[in-house]
């Protein structure tokens, strides 16, 4: 494994995974950087892979649930939220292709939950802030 280069952007990526009912699926954070904050489900792309197998991976690490990928719709950026990182990550769109979340990594993630747009989480990761102050159904 190679060292991180802090001094170096990292790439993460992210899925906005949507219901029938228009509602997006978050996870709450257990660790820092924004411990107990809502976000997107995702992770971070390892070398030699692509930004699409990078969520998909991630995701089912995470939920153990398959999604399908319906299109790139944000790509959000986070510097030094308290670690020190410099963060780049595309958000995709996204559909539960089978499954039904469940939590796969709960010294990760506190739980996860289906939220209404209009009826979001007070604390949210900055990823999810960033895509949804542009996001329009």
């Amino acid at each position: 494994m190679t060292p991180i280069d802090i001094n170096q952007p990292s790439v993460g990526c992210g899925a906005a995974v949507f219901n029938d009912k228009g509602q997006v699926l978050l996870i709450q954070r257990l660790k820092a950087p924004e411990a107990r904050a809502w976000g997107l489900p995702g992770g971070k792309i390892d070398f030699g892979e692509t930004v699409k197998t990078a969520i998909c991976r991630d995701i089912k690490e995470e939920l153990d649930i398959n999604i399908a990928l319906i299109g790139p719709v944000y790509i959000t950026e986070i510097i030094n939220k308290g670690d020190g990182r410099h963060w780049v990550s595309p958000v995709y769109e996204a559909r539960i292709q089978n499954g039904t979340p469940t939590l796969m990594e709960p010294h990760k993630h506190g739980g996860w939950d289906w939220f209404d747009l209009d009826n979001l989480p007070p604390d949210l990761t900055t990823p999810t802030r960033q895509f949804l102050s542009q996001y329009r159904p």
